[in-house]
């Protein structure tokens, strides 16, 4: 993939940074290049409490945020996680110096992750772990188009017993506390990054979480990008039906009523597709930021709404001894929870599901 520095990367602890996450970059492949227009992953540096957002010009853009944190870092949530709107940014690194030695870089993914690389290893050592975390990303690929049809079927325009199911479990997910507030991106953005944002990726916060169910052998009921999860109704905008996958144009199908403005289908979307698409007896998928003991895992962090995730995560439901009800662990991420409807799922997992989402 080709990558670039945008921003502060030549001065002090920055330009350390930089050259090591350089040279471990080309040496795994990646090809460094000067102009931000023509990189596909930019790391935006910017010094601590001044975030400046870097502002792609395509979807299929990686950014990459690196500032640094302050000492003591004690909440990655109140302390790190706004660096991630407020730079328009995928992952966060936070660079923390205690004053003994290179410094701590602290990892903040979209899904309120944090993991950290000790500032106390080799040079090398270090630019490999930094590396680890940095190349899921490196080597993904965004399903974030929608292509949007005004073509849903007048019958199912107001609804069908399936959308019903998804309201429900929408409700279910907020009474189990399984629902992390979103994210209120219009009060930590500019009204222009805003904008921006919302014209690039069609969103209007962050929430977590998914839920979709199937409607015949090729379409399948999904709830919208941002929006809330407890609260859903509206067709096409709540709640959409997809009815594919576009290769050539690499984004999704959306069917919505004529005169709806739709929202965008969540970016998870093509995760889901991947699993209908090969198990038949799949009848609903469940998408929570939450965890179970003993599940198989997929092994990488690769970003919500690539292709890479949703093959990692439809080959272990292929594996599983019965894909039609399965629950994957989605590394740094939560869990993927197949069943043969909605209600369930969760009559399998209900009590069962641990709010902490393991990292590392």
């Amino acid at each position: 993939m080709d990558f670039t520095f945008f921003g502060k990367a030549g001065s002090g602890t920055f330009r350390w940074f930089s050259e090591g996450l350089r040279e471990v970059m080309e040496s795994e492949g990646h090809r460094y290049v000067d102009d931000p227009a023509a990189a596909k992953l930019v790391f935006n540096f910017f010094p601590e409490g001044r975030p400046r957002p870097f502002r792609r010009s395509a979807q299929a853009v990686f950014v990459c945020a690196v500032t640094e944190f302050p000492d003591p870092f004690t909440d990655h949530i109140a302390q790190g996680y706004p660096v991630l709107p407020r730079a328009l940014a995928n992952l966060a690194v936070g660079l923390v110096s205690s004053g003994n030695g290179d410094p701590a870089a602290h990892f903040i993914t979209m899904e309120q992750g944090h993991y950290v690389i000790p500032g106390n290893s080799s040079r090398a050592e270090y630019f490999r772990q930094v590396y680890s975390r940095i190349e899921p990303m490196a080597s993904s690929t965004l399903v974030i188009n929608n292509f949007f049809v005004p073509d849903l079927p007048e019958a199912l325009r107001n609804g069908d017993e399936i959308t019903a199911s998804i309201v429900r479990a929408g409700r279910k997910l907020d009474q189990l506390d399984l629902l992390p507030a979103p994210f209120p991106m219009d009060e930590l953005l500019s009204p222009r990054d805003f904008r921006h944002i919302k014209r690039l990726f069609g969103i209007g916060g962050l929430s977590y979480g998914n839920i979709s169910s199937r409607y015949d052998a090729d379409w399948f009921w999904m709830s919208a990008s941002g929006v809330d999860k407890s609260n859903l109704g509206r067709i096409g905008e709540d709640i959409l039906m997809v009815k594919g996958y576009d290769a050539d144009g690499n984004g999704m199908i959306v069917s919505h009523p004529p005169g709806v403005e739709p929202r965008r289908v969540s970016v998870d979307a093509i995760e889901h597709w991947m699993i209908y698409r090969e198990h038949p007896g799949v009848g609903a998928i469940l998408h929570v930021h939450g965890w179970m003991k003993d599940i198989p895992s997929t092994h990488f962090n690769y970003p919500c709404g690539t292709r890479e995730l949703g093959k990692a995560v439809a080959d272990i439901v292929r594996e599983a001894d019965d894909p039609n009800r399965c629950v994957v662990g989605l590394k740094n991420h939560g869990l993927t929870i197949t069943g043969t409807s909605l209600d369930e799922v969760f009559e399998r997992v209900e009590g069962r599901i641990l709010r902490t989402v393991p990292m590392g």
